[in-house]
């Protein structure tokens, strides 16, 4: 991997981390794209890159973050991390091998999309505003839906964020609860990666850290961006644009699959 690929893998992290489009997803077949598919590196890569991710989002919300008086708020990311590092351990080899499939993410854009362009009239009863309304058990719930993101091209961030308007959240407090979650969610995973990459090779190159480095530091400054972008457009126009979007990359990446041009 060279700098302008780490590049490129970087702004893709940081534009789609935080929409509801699926950030693995369009890695894969950025990926793919930039003939990276099958390298073990690429594969910590994209997942530790989501380090300068979710920086963004602790400097982003640092007030409630550095609130150690708060300490619910950190109780309850807790507690709805628990059902992704449960299942991400149980399944993790089957997990990596849906990484692969670039016809699971097609998929899974198609039925993301159909489901965001209706989502908007389904949870209509909007009672919670604020973190610190969201009980234990409506973040463990959330929690349970962002599971289904360890499916390829389901997002992360649209399944949680779903997951918190069925909890009764306010889309935009439903969005926040997401970018809370995605701190313990991805440190856990990138965490996870580094260390069995670093047992299984012996540790890094010099080169490889300086991806790494290069690739956090770029995701941070795009997910950054990102963030401000998405909760503004939220506020006013909801998901229907997401669910059009995603239609329409699953389709081109249907085609493409047929044609050849990428792998299945």
């Amino acid at each position: 991997m060279d700098t302008i690929q780490s590049i490129i893998i970087a702004i893709v992290e940081g534009l789609t981390e935080f929409l509801p489009i699926s950030s693995t997803g369009h890695m894969i077949i950025t990926e793919k794209l930039l003939n990276l598919s099958g390298n073990d590196f690429s594969k910590v890569f994209t997942v530790a890159i989501q380090f300068g991710a979710i920086l963004a989002v602790v400097v982003l919300y640092w007030k409630k973050f550095i609130d150690f008086k708060n300490w619910q708020f950190y109780a309850k990311l807790a507690a709805a991390v628990v059902p992704a590092l449960i299942l991400g351990f149980l399944f993790s080899k089957k997990i990596d091998a849906l990484l692969e499939s670039s016809t699971t993410v097609a998929i899974s854009m198609l039925a993301g999309g159909i489901i965001l362009i209706f989502i908007d009239n389904v949870f209509k009863e909007h009672t919670i505003h604020d973190e610190k309304e969201v009980s234990f058990g409506r973040a463990i719930m959330i929690g349970i839906w962002q599971c289904l993101a360890m499916i390829p091209g389901v997002s992360r961030s649209a399944a949680s964020i779903i997951g918190g308007m069925q909890q009764k959240l306010t889309r935009n407090a439903a969005a926040e609860f997401s970018f809370f979650l995605a701190v313990p969610t991805m440190l856990a995973a990138t965490g996870y990666k580094l260390l069995k990459y670093y047992k299984e090779y012996g540790g890094f190159s010099s080169n490889e850290i300086k991806q790494l480095a290069i690739g956090n530091i770029v995701a941070f400054i795009v997910a950054l961006l990102a963030i401000k972008f998405f909760i503004g457009f939220l506020k006013k126009h909801g998901f229907r644009v997401w669910g059009y979007y995603r239609i329409i990359v699953g389709i081109i990446l249907l085609v493409l699959i047929y044609t050849g041009y990428i792998s299945r």
